[in-house]
């Protein structure tokens, strides 16, 4: 198949009436949609009508994301003091299990982050921004970073948050 001058016009004109790339190859005939599209682009045809039997509602608009530095640091410093805060709730899973086995809350060592080792707890306390962030430091547990205490805060059951989740938002 060529382009001939006719099929050229007959493909600009069922473009500008606003017909997709499949409805143009069907009605052409031996050119499939991707043919099309070249062609259309190496035309430089841009503009195109709205077809009259669109029944799509326009999406609305995003906001446009944020991704300056400063902001995302603001965010993950704010996310850490969520997450690092030693303060919990007497109703969450962790604190019924540390209850349940009567592990105390250590004193914390406050370690700074060069003085940590494989055999230290490695639980941060406080926001890495100021100069009173430091780490817990007591001995760790059979696996992972933490102490016992701090295990058992960190590692919850699945089905127990799945639990607590369901029941935040009820």
């Amino acid at each position: 198949m060529s382009w001939t001058d006719e099929r050229v016009a007959r493909l600009t004109k069922l473009w500008a009436d606003g017909l997709s790339a499949s409805q143009i190859a069907a009605e052409l005939g031996g050119v499939t949609r991707n043919a099309v599209i070249g062609k259309v682009h190496r035309l430089g045809l841009s503009g195109r009508a709205k077809s009259s039997g669109s029944s799509s509602t326009p999406r609305p608009k995003r906001q446009p994301r944020v991704s300056s530095y400063s902001s995302r640091s603001t965010r993950t410093s704010q996310r850490a003091l969520n997450n690092l805060s030693l303060k919990i709730s007497s109703t969450s899973t962790a604190a019924r299990a540390l209850a349940e086995e009567d592990i105390e809350a250590p004193k914390p060592l406050k370690l700074a982050l060069t003085e940590l080792t494989e055999k230290t707890c490695k639980w941060p306390v406080g926001d890495p921004a100021t100069e009173d962030f430091y780490f817990c430091g007591h001995g760790v547990g059979e696996c992972g970073p933490y102490c016992r205490y701090h295990s058992k805060l960190a590692y919850q059951p699945v089905v127990d948050r799945r639990r607590e989740k369901k029941a935040a938002s009820a």
